[in-house]
């Protein structure tokens, strides 16, 4: 509704003075007024409770739960409060209706809105643009197809400049949803009337225009009442316009707008019912959400810890009914886990990594004591390969922790149908995360121990007999062996070698002064080895101390007394010592290999027996065991406020939707 005088159609129509009054704006924001014919027969609205059995009429606020107004200047001081609460109390507007519902024996069943005027000056608290703001919230609430619009306007003003019309025709072009009403036909000149106005030869309107006579601001400051005001309408009515009396006045207003509602109702009744229909539904999933009020709170108790439990271990199996889409959760993540980051993290991790070779030399000597080794030490494999298996240890650990962590995670993602009874029932909710979240934490040591005890199990014994190893072990074996062979070979001939040089007859210390000027460095060395050869295979006649004196020059023997211990790492390996890493590096790429292997098929399967699997058997017996006691029942299951008046809400929603649906 629009216009002036509009407030006053409204309650000749009730028939009761209810709303607020005052200069300038007056209703500042959407009054949404259900009118409902109540005779006194009638057992769905009346209460003894309440005390409207034998009431003409009452009035309730939707904001005033349980509330019943029985004296009409009471709506009136409601309305204003509300309005100053919601829109403020200097002449602000806001777009959040108030709803009152007014059941009476005079009234027809109708719904109206009385909306805001239109302001072209703003004042008081009202903003610039105040009146772009009301045009919008009018044009909210007419465009509905589903309403009629009442367009209001006075008769003393040029109906060719009505704004309500206008608004009316932007959003209703066709007319088939507009009635005019036109008011203050008291007030126009003398010697005029508004004939050609109600008869439509000004702006015709398709469904009509109908002159109603309002109260007078003197009629309200006198207290006439509406009922005298409707004789002296329809008085004046039949003098002024007699021709037209019959279809003038608030009682045909209210008769016809009864008419155009049901009219209407019945053409849209096909999509209503529809919409009513979708509402019902609505109403009933929400309901059953909520869950029935409680009778038997143990059987309830059992019924939620049951639910939960079967709940979290589908969502491990994969077998809930509601399957995330959005991200992996439950045993795809624990799957997850398994092949993909822990996989990865083991398969990153290489044999040598931080074993260099001289780290590889130093524990073969270490290995063999003062002795030279001729054969590759067994011990210096076992102690570099176990260093190298025990950086498997903080993966495995961390896989551990990483399924926990899930498992943590799941208590929120075990289905929307027992997340809703933890909605429901909030210290049951707190009661349960704090079992589970004891459970897990109490199988995590277990867990751990045995994943380190599934390392320690590699490193307690080096099975050099491993079918695969042992493959790989011949293998460096038989080039062990070729080796050697090439090795004596190489010294075979140099011995030969030197036995053809000591026949020729030739000086030693000529051969080595002038010939070794013509040799290579190697040819060099594999001459002075030879040589060796011979004084270690000759009689021992010289005494050692001669020979000392003798053979070693003097400024050897200083070089050596003043020489450093040198590092293996201050200079270059030997083709031996280059060979024996090589075969310590194969043996232990092979068998950590074979560890790692085993490592990642065993750490999974120990974390899914000690921890996933456990929770899983025991999970529903964890709750009874705690949970299931009857001194705890009663606070377990005490219902949030939020849901228990959700219920309400929804209760009274799907009685008056079915009403409605039934109506129709």
């Amino acid at each position: 509704m629009y216009s002036s005088g509009k407030s006053s159609v409204i309650e000749s129509i009730v028939g009761r003075s209810f709303l607020p009054r005052g200069i300038g704006i007056v209703t500042r924001c959407p009054l949404i007024l259900q009118l409902v014919n109540c005779p006194l027969t009638d057992k769905e609205h009346r209460s003894s409770e309440n005390g409207t059995v034998n009431l003409e009429e009452w009035g309730e606020f939707l904001h005033c739960k349980n509330k019943i107004f029985k004296d009409f200047n009471e709506i009136r001081n409601e309305i204003q409060s509300e309005t100053n609460k919601v829109a403020g109390s200097n002449k602000g507007i806001c777009p959040e209706p108030i709803s009152l519902k007014i059941y009476s024996i005079h009234v027809l069943n109708l719904s109206l809105v009385d909306l805001p005027g239109i302001t072209k000056v703003p004042v008081g608290d009202q903003p610039d643009d105040i009146e772009s703001q009301v045009k919008n919230l009018i044009v909210k609430y007419i465009q509905n197809p589903n309403s009629i619009i009442l367009a209001v306007s006075t008769a003393n003003t040029d109906m060719s400049t009505s704004e309500s019309l206008k608004l009316a025709k932007e959003v209703d072009s066709e007319g088939k949803r507009t009635l005019a009403v036109i008011t203050k036909l008291d007030l126009m000149d003398a010697g005029t009337d508004a004939v050609d106005i109600l008869c439509g030869r000004v702006i015709p309107v398709k469904l009509g225009i109908i002159g109603v006579v309002n109260r007078s601001q003197q009629d309200i400051n006198d207290n006439k009442s509406i009922s005298d005001a409707l004789k002296d309408e329809s008085t004046f009515l039949q003098r002024k316009y007699p021709s037209l009396a019959n279809r003038n006045g608030t009682l045909y207003l209210t008769k016809t707008l009864n008419r155009l509602l049901m009219h209407h109702i019945r053409d849209c009744l096909p999509n209503l019912k529809t919409r009513v229909n979708v509402m019902v539904s609505q109403f009933q999933s929400l309901l059953y959400s909520f869950g029935d009020d409680v009778t038997d709170k143990s059987q309830t108790l059992l019924q939620i810890i049951t639910k939960f439990a079967a709940a979290y271990c589908s969502t491990i199996d994969g077998t809930s009914k509601n399957i995330e889409t959005t991200e992996l959760c439950g045993g795809a993540r624990i799957c997850y886990i398994f092949h993909e980051t822990f996989g990865k993290v083991l398969d990153s991790i290489h044999p040598l990594t931080g074993l260099s070779k001289m780290d590889v030399l130093t524990a073969i000597r270490n290995a063999t004591g003062p002795r030279p080794a001729l054969f590759v030490p067994e011990v210096s494999f076992e102690l570099l390969v176990k260093r190298q298996i025990r950086r498997l240890e903080e993966p495995s650990l961390r896989c551990v922790e990483l399924v926990h962590e899930e498992m943590q995670r799941m208590i929120q993602h075990c289905g929307i149908e027992s997340q809703q009874e933890m909605i429901r029932f909030p210290k049951l909710h707190e009661s349960i995360v704090d079992v589970v979240t004891q459970l897990l934490r109490r199988r995590l040591p277990t867990t751990n121990a045995m994943v380190e005890n599934l390392v320690a199990i590699e490193l307690a014994y080096i099975n050099t007999k491993h079918p695969d190893f042992h493959r790989d072990a011949e293998l460096v074996s038989l080039m062990m062996k070729s080796a050697e062979e090439d090795e004596f070979s190489r010294q075979r001939m140099l011995r030969k070698y030197n036995v053809n040089n000591s026949a020729t007859g030739c000086d030693r210390d000529s051969v080595v002064s002038t010939g070794s000027l013509k040799k290579t460095p190697r040819q060099h060395q594999a001459d002075m080895n030879g040589e060796m050869n011979s004084v270690e295979s000759s009689p021992a006649t010289t005494p050692v101390h001669q020979v000392q004196n003798d053979c070693v020059p003097s400024s050897v023997v200083s070089n050596f007394n003043s020489m450093d211990l040198q590092s293996p790492s201050n200079r270059n390996l030997s083709e031996k010592e280059l060979r024996d890493c090589d075969v310590i590096e194969r043996l232990i790429k092979s068998y950590f290999y074979i560890v790692r292997k085993s490592i990642q098929d065993s750490v999974p399967k120990a974390i899914m027996h000690f921890l996933v699997n456990f929770v899983k058997n025991y999970l529903q017996s964890e709750l009874v065991t705690h949970l299931y006691k009857s001194e705890q029942v009663e606070e377990l299951l005490n219902e949030s406020e939020h849901i228990s008046n959700r219920r309400k809400e929804a209760i009274d929603m799907l009685k008056t939707v079915q009403v409605k649906l039934f109506n129709l």
